[in-house]
């Protein structure tokens, strides 16, 4: 997978992925082959960290990236970036400050919240005590949200005019504050956005009459859905993160520039689209650091004829889980994040805080261990960092019971301090519960372990699905450290991870094509039983959306200094039985309906997901049907990396794959490991364990009785 040692490669592609903990890149050459690297994450100017990973990923080629970076970086086709940079600006709080317009009488809307909302991320047991219960603080003071007459109807009827003077009072208001960006959302702006346009025009006259210029974000450009919280906490993050992620991602573009690079910076979306950093709806990159993984899962299904994957990533701070079923990632209408619900697509993941860096402390009232939720994150780190934390991490705990190679994290360019780590283990947790450091450093990890595994079994059984149907692809830095522990006893189709799990998101982030995803509301009902002709007036309705969201498509393409001649389209119907609650999202099989019978194989698409996801006897179409939303897939292609298969070789590792032994602390004593050198195996080799499997940026432990072994794409298999 890498190119010879000192050669110089025509890089094509470059992918990052800046996580809570490290920043992971992969460099893929013109032949597919690619490197790993792998750096601290810098949150502060994440474009530090994105470049000393660059430098570790061409260092494994033997290669001064210092010296040696304009003719690296000259003739990149695309640099993408996956990462947290616009959700830290959430999260922290550290964004602009925003100014809300809505119609009068909805100025509470942030405090009233839709009801599910005030409950997201809680406990069950914290669910229980209402009385106890705490809503999550409003996004906007209220002082900051202003409310102007004027309304349309559900059908796209003004039913009473804007009244201009309340708009200029309610911006200047919000100017006076202070106010850094103004969103606007309006009842119904989805169906007719008359009035929101008209607000901005005279808002912005306002502010030419005040020598001040801001902008002014408007829901029906930025989300044209019904669902009217979601679509408010929408235009707010865009309003509010869209330009402080903005200047983490020029950071980084500069950085690049300035060696070399040419082109613009390309970034991930939340859905698993890529555009670059001038797109008009920037909000869609806040979650797109986990799901780099998830498109990295849909690439290895593709190119191994593998269905389903249920997806397993851990890295310092987090377990993230996600499926690929039928090979494609299961996308969400809806996200939640910091306990809101926004209106934005983004691929499912499910989060649980199982990362290696979860502080590991006694409870003083049950003295039992407790996870976190805290993480040392990459600042301060673990203890055995050696940076100034003294409370002993799960990372910790690995390195403990020498699962965990002091001399070879991160290949060695970081020492770990494994006395510090052990004393610090001993005095936090062993000597208050009277237990050996080395059985609390044990049990932690099974503890973690079982977590993991709770997680993977609710993912699937809450939707009524089987593990025999699903393989599992661990990946992320310490994914593949536990696997066979936090798989075992589950009955999985099949267990893998590959040599390059810990930059497996940034390698997901290399293998998209350049996509942009558009949805609005339409309203469409179809009743059952209805005549040729009504079916043949609703095909029309749908094609003008698909219209309206194509050229906007190609717009925004053109913005982004893109050719649109070999843009494809893939159309898209979000439909429903009629009465019900939830919708499916159903790719059309044409690109127009221009007949009743075109408009019956839509449905008939509909029906055939109905019944495979709930069952035969669930269908109604008695009931007749709805398109609420309606959208299109707007995509360019682009290089890809290329998976090299090898013929397999001998089952008995030679040369250099063997290592050595080394005492490892498991199953209550302790015992020699085989160690291997990961990135040295072979197709076709077999290791049995006990054995510890690593490379110079992960590190996979096999007890004794399990094995596995490589094949032909040296993807590691659990047996």
């Amino acid at each position: 997978m890498t190119s010879k040692q000192g050669e110089r490669p025509r890089v094509q592609i470059i992918a990052c992925d800046a996580g809570g903990t490290m920043t992971d890149a992969i460099i893929v050459d013109e032949a597919g082959r690619f490197s790993i690297g792998k750096a601290s994450t810098t949150p502060e100017d994440q474009s530090i960290g994105y470049i000393e990973s660059l430098a570790d990923g061409f260092d494994n080629w033997g290669i001064d990236f210092a010296s040696e970076a304009e003719a690296l970086l000259g003739d990149v086709d695309a640099v993408v970036y996956a990462g947290t940079a616009m959700l830290n600006a959430l999260i922290t709080g550290t964004g602009s400050k925003v100014g809300v317009i809505v119609r009068r009488g909805d100025e509470d809307v942030f405090i009233h919240q839709r009801v599910s909302q005030s409950w997201l991320g809680l406990s069950y047991a914290d669910t229980l005590h209402h009385a106890a219960h705490h809503y999550p603080p409003p996004l906007v003071p209220r002082r900051l949200v202003h409310g102007v007459s004027g309304r349309i109807d559900c059908q796209g009827k003004e039913v009473i005019p804007l009244v201009e003077q309340e708009i200029r009072q309610a911006v200047g208001a919000l100017l006076d504050e202070g106010v850094e960006s103004i969103a606007v959302c309006l009842l119904f702006s989805y169906i007719n956005p008359g009035h929101e346009l008209m607000l901005a025009d005279i808002a912005r006259d306002v502010m030419r009459v005040k020598g001040r210029e801001i902008p002014v974000h408007l829901s029906c450009k930025l989300a044209p859905i019904s669902r009217e919280q979601g679509r408010l906490n929408t235009v707010w993050l865009h309003a509010a993160a869209v330009d402080t992620g903005r200047k983490q991602y020029e950071l980084i573009e500069r950085a690049l520039h300035q060696r070399g690079y040419r082109n613009p910076l390309q970034v991930v979306l939340s859905h698993g689209g890529i555009a670059n950093i001038r797109y008009s709806r920037l909000h869609e990159s806040a979650f797109s650091g986990p799901i780099g993984g998830l498109l990295g899962a849909r690439f290895m299904a593709r190119e191994m004829g593998i269905d389903n994957w249920i997806c397993a990533d851990m890295g310092g701070t987090s377990f993230d889980v996600g499926l690929i079923m039928g090979q494609e990632p299961l996308i969400e209408r809806e996200v939640t994040i910091t306990r809101r619900i926004f209106n934005m697509p983004t691929l499912m993941m499910e989060t649980i805080t199982a990362g290696m860096g979860l502080y590991v402390s006694v409870d003083p009232i049950t003295q039992r261990i407790t996870l976190g939720p805290e993480s040392a994150g990459a600042h301060p780190g673990p203890v055995s960092y050696d940076k100034g934390n003294e409370t002993p991490t799960i990372m910790d705990c690995a390195l403990v019971t020498g699962l965990i190679n002091p001399h070879n994290y991160l290949g060695g360019k970081v020492k770990l301090n494994m006395d510090k780590a052990l004393r610090m283990l001993d005095e936090k947790c062993a000597k208050p519960l009277n237990v050996d450091p080395y059985y609390i450093a044990e049990g932690v990890l099974r503890l973690i372990a079982s977590q993991m595994k709770e997680q993977l079994r609710t993912t699937l059984s809450i939707r009524g699905l089987s593990p025999v149907d699903y393989n599992v692809l661990a990946y992320g830095g310490a994914g593949p450290l536990l696997l066979a522990l936090y798989t075992e006893g589950l009955p999985f189709k099949g267990v893998a991870t590959v040599p390059w799990a810990a930059g497996f998101s940034a390698f997901g982030a290399a293998t998209v094509d350049l996509m942009h995803r558009y949805e609005k509301s339409a309203g469409i009902v179809i009743p059952h039983g209805i005549d040729d002709s009504w079916k043949s007036k609703m095909g029309e309705a749908i094609n003008t959306i698909w219209d309206e969201l194509e050229t906007q498509a190609r717009e925004d393409f053109l913005d982004e200094g893109l050719s649109v001649a070999a843009v494809a389209f893939k159309p898209i119907a979000f439909v429903r039985y009629g009465g019900q609650m939830e919708d499916l999202e159903v790719r059309s099989p044409i690109r127009r309906i221009s007949s009743a019978r075109e408009l019956d194989s839509l449905i008939d698409v509909f029906e055939r997901q109905y019944e495979r996801a709930y069952a035969g006897v669930a269908k109604h179409e008695q009931a007749g049907f709805e398109i609420f939303d309606l959208g299109i897939e707007a995509s360019l292609p682009k290089p890809k990396p290329k998976l090299v298969r090898r013929p397999l070789g001998p089952r008995e590792p030679v040369g250099q794959a063997v290592k050595g032994e080394r005492r490892i602390y498991f199953d209550g004593h302790w015992q020699n490991a085989t160690i291997y050198d990961m990135d040295a195996l072979s197709p076709g080799n077999e290791v049995g364990g006990p054995a510890i499997l690593e490379a110079a940026t992960t590190t996979y432990f096999l007890p004794l009785g399990r094995s596995v072994h490589l094949d032909d794409l040296s993807v590691i298999w659990l047996e």
